[in-house]
């Protein structure tokens, strides 16, 4: 049920060096960076490992759209977001945007133009996501343009996203079939290790469109059938009852050929998927969708005990939980 994510491979423009005795961060079995010839587990990463970090359960809650964002974290493979800052842009960078994934796996990368693209799906140096991210674009605004910013193990005490972006900002991501953003129009386009990265990733990625007519769901397409994945902000308690509910009542279909299959947990979030049949296309999804958004909220609504039969739909649900992070 969960997107496939491109495969990226290490060059030479996303290779960090080691300055100043900062260890950048590395997979943990990839040779550590300090040229000990030990893997980084068993070098500098073993501080790291030990560090404690207090674990954020729902790293997105408070910033706008915080469904999306954990969509977009998990589920999605190519979409990029205008991000508005809360102290505005610095001199020099005309704007930046939150991208799914970014070449070479690069955290953040400032181009040419001073522009800062942000990468959502790079792994987290500790317990807490948002704080990871504010320190990659923090570095990614002051970083000279045209360069990457390297992934790195972040201060606990540093700032999170919540504390740099507008509050009050709109978060709308636009959903792409491929990963032509990485490559502003301006480019040379010409260069074949460049195109056969981006055919490597556009080949990975899996059809996924967001739907209109309501809130953080999102179709896609696989092999032999397709996908209705829905991130919802309501409490997982409250949610599986109210899925209960409508399950006992034979009433979370979107229509002929569909069921609720099941759910993933992903950032403090549940976000319920439902099999479609491989004919039925997102358009196709949208009034379904959003009758069954009218279902839902009548089911939470209601206070009223759980019958035996609802228990055991719960039960069911609960079973078929997948945990993402």
């Amino acid at each position: 049920m969960a997107k496939k994510r491109p495969q990226t491979k290490p060059g030479k423009a996303g290779q960090a060096q080691v300055t100043s005795g900062e260890i950048p961060v590395v997979g943990a079995r990839e040779p550590c960076p300090c040229g000990s010839g030990r893997r980084y587990k068993a070098c500098h990463g073993r501080a790291a490992s030990h560090a404690v970090t207090e674990l954020v359960q729902r790293p997105f809650e408070g910033l706008p759209g915080e469904c999306d964002w954990v969509a977009l974290r998990e589920l999605v493979p190519a979409a990029t977001v205008p991000l508005t800052l809360k102290d505005g842009l610095p001199e020099g960078v005309p704007s930046v945007t939150l991208a799914t994934v970014l070449p070479m796996a690069w955290p953040a990368l400032r181009r040419d133009d001073g522009s800062v693209l942000l990468a959502l799906q790079n792994e987290s140096s500790t317990g807490d996501l948002a704080r990871d991210l504010a320190d990659t674009l923090q570095r990614a605004l002051v970083a000279e343009p045209g360069t990457p910013v390297a992934a790195r193990r972040v201060e606990a005490e540093g700032p999170r996203l919540q504390e740099l972006l507008d509050p009050n900002s709109d978060f709308a991501p636009e959903v792409h079939s491929g990963f032509e953003f990485w490559i502003p129009e301006t480019a040379d386009n010409s260069n074949p290790e460049v195109a056969a990265s981006l055919e490597r990733a556009n080949g990975a990625a899996i059809p996924t469109v967001k739907l209109a007519g309501v809130d953080a769901a999102y179709w896609c397409e696989v092999p032999e059938k397709n996908h209705l994945r829905w991130v919802m902000p309501h409490p997982e308690e409250k949610l599986l009852d109210a899925l209960a509910r409508l399950q006992a009542a034979g009433t979370t279909s979107l229509g002929p050929d569909t069921r609720l299959v099941g759910s993933f947990r992903a950032h403090g979030l549940m976000v319920p998927v439902w099999d479609l049949p491989s004919t039925m296309t997102a358009e196709d999804c949208e009034k379904p969708a959003a009758e069954f958004a009218e279902r839902l909220a009548a089911a939470l609504a209601s206070d009223a005990p759980l019958t035996v039969e609802e228990r055991r739909a719960r039960g069911g649900l609960t079973n078929r939980q997948v945990t993402l992070s």
